[in-house]
């Protein structure tokens, strides 16, 4: 017998069905992202642990039940969750779009979600007013983000447009597939002209809002590879490759080296060493995999004009 809920038609947004054709058992969780690959597994799995799936008319509730041939499964899908998001029009500069993506070139200034402090004149606001149809996307206080950037770090971010995108991008970032590229200017000179940083990040155990260099049983594997472009006397511009996506990790690895990012008052001095009023460290370039594609594409994002101001003076100044 159906639960009341999927006879309440105040409480359905769409009712799906789908048949089990093939001649194999396959897990429900992984039954359902195939047949709806608009919506993430995560997403599934939740509805299926709130009773919204059932198998030939039984309401099942473990996302491991086996779906065998001929089996029928029901699947109730909630009207999308109310979000207090009011898009704002505020200027993007997008450096690419279709009708899965975005990309877009952020300033620095700009927080990419709602955050404590932060309840308006964020990315997302600003992509809802751009893309309406982005709302709800792999969650409704972050829609469409995939990975993110700090407040005063600029350059390029990924946004999808539609659940199957999301996911795909997510798991291209998760298994390191996705390569990004930073350009920071440091306080002092790296150890080597290359080098590969491994660090594991945590919470600072006495500062619990900045994140630290801690011992592996109390944080995450922290990777980073760096290459000296230029040496300015007491500053060096390096390329930085991050091939893990911990919180603060570029700018909490340069610490860790001793040579803390220009500008970042929380890692590095608290009085900067330049005339600037952000911290030094810009996302330039992006290779990542569009959907169904097996060929990555690259993207760049120029040095915004202040930190090119920087690097001009520091120019002048070896002259």
């Amino acid at each position: 017998m159906k639960p009341p809920n999927l006879l309440n038609k105040r409480m359905i947004s769409e009712l799906k069905t789908f048949s089990q054709l093939e001649a194999r058992v396959e897990r429900l969780d992984l039954f359902l992202v195939r047949n709806l690959p608009g919506f993430s597994r995560s997403r599934l799995q939740a509805l299926i642990k709130d009773g919204q799936v059932l198998i030939d008319g039984l309401v099942v509730s473990k996302m491991s039940t086996p779906v065998t041939q001929g089996q029928r499964v029901d699947i109730t899908l909630p009207p999308p969750e109310p979000s207090e998001l009011i898009p704002e029009h505020i200027p993007l500069d997008i450096v690419y779009e279709d009708e899965h993506l975005l990309i877009v070139n952020k300033p620095a200034g700009m927080v990419v979600h709602p955050a404590a402090g932060h309840s308006t004149g964020t990315l997302v606001h600003a992509v809802l007013a751009h893309a309406p149809g982005l709302r709800g996307v792999g969650g409704v206080q972050r829609p469409g983000v995939v990975h993110r950037l700090d407040k005063d770090t600029s350059g390029l971010i990924l946004l999808a447009k539609d659940d199957e995108t999301h996911r795909w991008l997510q798991n291209q970032f998760k298994q390191r597939e996705v390569t990004k590229t930073y350009i920071t200017l440091v306080d002092g000179e790296p150890p080597t002209l290359t080098g590969r940083i491994e660090a594991p990040i945590g919470r600072d155990p006495s500062k619990r809002k900045q994140m630290a260099v801690v011992p592996d049983t109390k944080g995450r594997s922290a990777v980073s590879e760096y290459r000296v472009l230029r040496q300015y006397g007491s500053h060096s511009l390096v390329e930085v490759h991050p091939l893990t996506g911990r919180t603060h990790q570029i700018r909490v690895h340069m610490a860790f080296i001793g040579c803390p990012v220009v500008g970042d008052k929380i890692y590095g001095h608290k009085k900067p060493s330049l005339p600037l009023k952000r911290h030094f460290l810009h996302a330039r370039d992006l290779e990542v995999c569009f959907p169904g594609e097996d060929q990555p594409r690259t993207f760049s994002a120029p040095l915004p004009p202040e930190l090119e101001a920087v690097l001009q003076a520091l120019e002048k100044s070896l002259a």
